[in-house]
């Protein structure tokens, strides 16, 4: 009798056990000719909350690909990725839902408008707290290029798939689905997984799921693939597998990563090595493979010297692959057994990761050099970059964003992110932060309460407030700074030492506090640079004054051992030795370096540079302070001698930032330049310019491309006269006040941009206004709009000069703003430089200039790729003269937008430009060789 009992209670046990796991069965069979999957598919998902359900959502993230109007379309725009916008229809996914039934009886459902991958599901009878649904699907997905994201299907025919098939959303009180943004983070319930997959036999099939039963036809091969407790799976299907099995610690690890120049036994003992390491600190892997693939790698791949030529090794082969296997290992661990919310806690995931990865580096390669090999190089010794330990990159690269008022709290939303800030800077953070609280809890701590809370959160839904739960239930110390400012805020940590008193036994000290922050630093007392005593300051409002045992120490430190990413630690130590100690000895280098804080740093740089025909090749040396960490001081003293003037020439520019955080106005800056050059043939001048910057952003959205800035300067000009030209030698030395501001919204779809201008001399007084407007159809044709207006307020220049004008065609450019190549030519190659500004007219009209007002309008439009066809039409109107009409029309062909491109004149007031002798003096070109411009191109995509 009791027997049958326990039966019959082990019976009902199961039973509802069964009944409350989320279940997924799907049958696909590949069409991979035409890029099709057919799905038959079951969905059972269980309620677990006090709450009742009249409709549910699923996530259906291959539509995603469906259109130019996704929340996935527009963050590839977002990052200047155009082959979405680029490619045809066809080379697009999507997903067509023939029905989904609940009971065999049809559903109402609806794609959300603006979440084309999301759809919502409205159930025939209410779901029940604790109870489970059940839907039956039937769709055709239709697999993406591959070129977007790297899932999909390559040119090979090649088939990399996540995310393809629909899925259950998580409902916790509230729904929790998004949109795919290209960030890899669905967050969806574990559910037992069962795929019965048929493709055509010439592929071979890999998934991290376990294989359950294989049947082989002719042409076909049908497998089934199972796995419990699933948050997450990837399936490949190739023509020829690069995948290799390699089976550590009852751990099946497949991998296709890069392994090139490693042999077989190594690879398999570095497999084997990380996977110890993996399992001693976070336990076993709850599944019987881990997946760790190519495509992981190259969307997170191991960031620090990796842009260098690959020619150049500067760690051992097998250090680098060691690194890429573990990075992805842990990461993978981590993804598959933490079911928190990775688009809104992605933080702790990133934070253990490259916490773990620090970890590893310090027990098995704890001698590995930042720069590695390079650093045992004779040149490169000298150079503090050559002293850095390979760990300490972390701090480097998030200090990039912080130093530059880019960085983001790391409890933000991972689709709010910067690029640069989502792939680096807040992964880092959130690992250096790891290292940070462990130093202050005095170690192990911080480390024992991550592995029991991996450990006992494995396959369990959790959050970041039961890590933070966890962590301080392991701890005496009050760690609130931690979650409240570190993780929360943008607040710098910048401390110094402000004064100190010594007596015989005891030092004080003044700490100042400039980040207005809650987190403790770290204060050590040093003797011959040996650490006598080490103490943590806690609760520096602004000011805090202590006493301590002077120990025999002499000299004090705050964060010696570089754990806090202090903003700035240049003035973090006071010597007790007297107030001369406290001069930092002068330190020239050769070349920029990293910033060593206990030296005041000069770089020498050699300067071989073309910047005009005038002074044509440049040779000199630039002295200045600027590290690869943005300094807030910044100067640079630049001699030159020009070989084509035959004079020395340079510039000088002293300037000082100040990052402003939590308000629109992020950035100010103020300082002095001053520039010496040709101008002409044999004529020289001198520049000299006192300027303040005011730049705006928008404090809640750093991804958002709309900016402000207002520029306002005082420029004094004195010329050479040059005898020969009245142009050049009238009023050869002015002086002007100069304000801009201007606005822009720098997008790959819709671009615009425009600015009004004040300038106030002597002599006159005017204002202009620029407005730009670029948008890219559906169609993938390009239109581009400049419309400029600009007017005299007052005008008491001669009147037969034009060098004030305004310019139809070719700025006078007086305040020497322009890189023209030859600005005084009025004939050849180099009188033949547009510049986009002012008239902006490609054909050289008459009249060129104008001394009253100025309005004009610049078009184009795509005729084919990027040969453009454009249209010039403006009114000029000189003093005593009636406005006369202009306007030009042509071809334009953009190679590189804004940096490289070319016009062809058609049609003018000239009458048919293209049939007149000489036409090549017609044509015109835009040529950027300024190493800064071109770094935009980059900027853009990341910041």
């Amino acid at each position: 009798m009791r027997l049958r009992l326990f039966n019959s209670f082990l019976f009902f046990t199961i039973s509802l056990l069964s009944l409350s796991q989320n279940k997924i069965d799907l049958k696909a069979a590949f069409d991979v000719e035409n890029k099709q999957i057919k799905i038959s598919q079951t969905i059972i998902y269980h309620n677990d909350t006090n709450d009742e359900l009249e409709f549910i959502y699923l996530n259906d993230w291959n539509n995603s690909y469906s259109s130019k109007h996704t929340p996935l379309a527009h963050r590839l725009a977002e990052e200047y990725k155009d082959e979405f916008q680029l490619v045809k229809d066809e080379d697009r996914g999507f997903s067509n839902i023939n029905f989904i039934k609940q009971h065999g009886e049809k559903l109402e459902f609806k794609i959300l408008k603006d979440q084309q991958d999301v759809i919502k599901v409205y159930l025939n009878e209410p779901l029940k707290p604790n109870a489970s649904y059940e839907l039956e699907l039937d769709y055709l997905v239709k697999i993406p290029n591959a070129s977007f994201t790297r899932y999909g299907i390559d040119d090979d025919g090649n088939v990399s798939l996540r995310y393809w098939y629909i899925t259950p959303t998580v409902y916790n009180g509230e729904w929790q689905y998004y949109s795919n943004k290209n960030l890899d983070d669905l967050f969806i319930p574990k559910s037992d997984i069962s795929l019965e997959i048929e493709y055509p036999n010439i592929y071979d099939l890999t998934s991290d799921l376990d294989l359950d039963n294989l049947t082989k036809t002719t042409n076909k091969e049908v497998v089934t693939l199972k796995g419990k407790h699933r948050n997450s799976n990837k399936l490949f299907l190739q023509k020829k597998s690069n995948f290799n099995t390699i089976q550590a610690d009852n751990l099946s690890v497949i991998s296709n990563i890069d392994g090139k120049g490693i042999e077989i036994l190594d690879q398999v003992i570095i497999t084997e090595r990380i996977t110890k390491f993996i399992i001693e600190n976070f336990g076993a892997y709850p599944h019987e493979r881990l997946l760790l693939t190519q495509i992981d790698y190259d969307k997170d791949p191991i960031y620090g010297l990796n842009f260098l030529p690959k020619f150049i090794k500067t760690h051992p082969l097998s250090f680098e692959y060691e690194l890429k296997i573990l990075k992805i290992a842990l990461y993978n661990y981590l993804e598959n057994t933490l079911l928190l919310n990775p688009r809104r806690e992605q933080w702790l995931i990133d934070g253990i990761q490259i916490y773990y990865m620090m970890q590893y580096v310090d027990q098995y390669h704890p001698d590995m050099k930042f720069l590695g090999s390079i650093s045992d190089f004779w040149a490169a010794r000298p150079f503090h970059a050559s002293d850095m330990m390979y760990n300490d990159k972390y701090i480097l690269a998030y200090m990039v964003m912080a130093r530059t008022n880019r960085d983001q709290a790391l409890t933000k939303a991972k689709d709010s992110l910067l690029k640069y800030n989502k792939n680096i800077a807040n992964k880092y953070k959130a690992g250096i932060g790891f290292k940070y609280l462990d130093d202050f809890t005095d170690h192990s701590i911080v480390e024992n309460s991550i592995e029991s809370f991996v450990k006992e959160s494995k396959l369990q839904n959790t959050s970041i407030t039961e890590f933070e739960k966890h962590l301080k239930s392991q701890t005496d110390k009050n760690i609130d700074w931690f979650f409240s400012d570190y993780l929360a805020t943008r607040k710098v940590i910048d401390y110094k030492i402000k004064k100190v008193s010594k007596t015989e036994d005891s030092v004080t000290l003044t700490i100042k506090n400039k980040g207005k922050n809650n987190m403790p630093v770290s204060l050590y007392t040093l003797k011959n640079d040996s650490v006598v005593s080490k103490q943590w300051v806690e609760n520096i409002q602004k000011y805090k004054t202590i006493t301590i045992p002077s120990n025999g120490g002499d000299k004090l430190v705050l964060n010696y051992e570089n754990t806090i990413p202090e903003f700035n630690s240049r003035d973090n130590w006071k010597s007790l030795k007297g107030a001369l100690a406290n001069n930092k000895p002068l330190q020239i280098r050769l070349f920029k370096d990293i910033e060593d804080p206990n030296y005041s740093q000069v770089f020498i740089m050699p300067i071989l540079e073309f910047n005009n025909i005038y002074d044509g090749i440049n040779l000199g040396l630039k002295a200045y302070n600027k590290t690869v960490l943005r300094r807030m001081f910044y100067y640079k003293i630049s001699p030159q001698y020009s070989f084509g003037s035959n004079a020395v020439t340079g510039s000088l520019t002293v300037s000082k930032t100040h990052n402003i955080q939590d308000r629109n106005l992020y950035y100010l800056n103020y300082g002095f330049s001053g520039s010496y050059k040709s101008y002409a043939e044999d004529l020289f001048v001198r520049r000299l310019t006192p300027s303040v910057s005011l730049l705006y952003r928008d404090k809640e959205d750093f991804r958002s491309n709309k900016r402000g800035a207002l520029y306002t300067r005082f420029i004094d000009i004195h010329r050479d006269e040059d005898e020969q030209n009245r142009v050049t030698s009238d009023e050869p030395n002015y002086s002007l006040f100069n304000t801009r501001f201007i606005y822009s919204n720098d997008n790959l779809i819709n671009f615009y941009k425009w600015y009004v201008d004040l300038q106030f001399s002597k002599e006159f007084s005017k204002v202009s206004l620029n407005y730009e407007y670029r948008h890219l159809f559906e169609n993938n044709r390009q239109i581009n709009l400049r419309a400029f207006a600009g007017t005299f307020l007052r005008n008491d220049n001669d009147p037969t000069s034009d060098y004030f004008s305004f310019a139809l065609n070719r700025p006078t450019d007086y305040l020497f703003d322009y890189n023209y190549l030859g600005r005084s030519e009025t004939t050849g190659l180099f009188s033949q430089q547009y510049i986009p500004a002012e008239g902006g007219f490609k054909s050289k009209l008459e009249p060129a200039f104008a001394n009253q007002w100025i309005t004009t309008l610049n078009a184009s439009t795509t005729l084919w790729r990027y040969i453009l066809l454009y249209g010039d039409v403006g009114l000029v109107k000189n003093r005593y003269e009636d406005p006369k009409f202009v306007y030009g029309t042509g071809v334009r062909v953009n190679l590189v937008t804004d940096y490289f491109e070319l016009y062809f004149p058609i049609y003018s007031n000239l009458g048919w430009e293209i049939a007149q002798p000489r036409y090549a003096e017609h044509i015109r070109f835009i040529f950027t060789i300024d190493p800064q411009s071109l770094l935009g191109l980059f900027r853009r995509r990341w910041f």
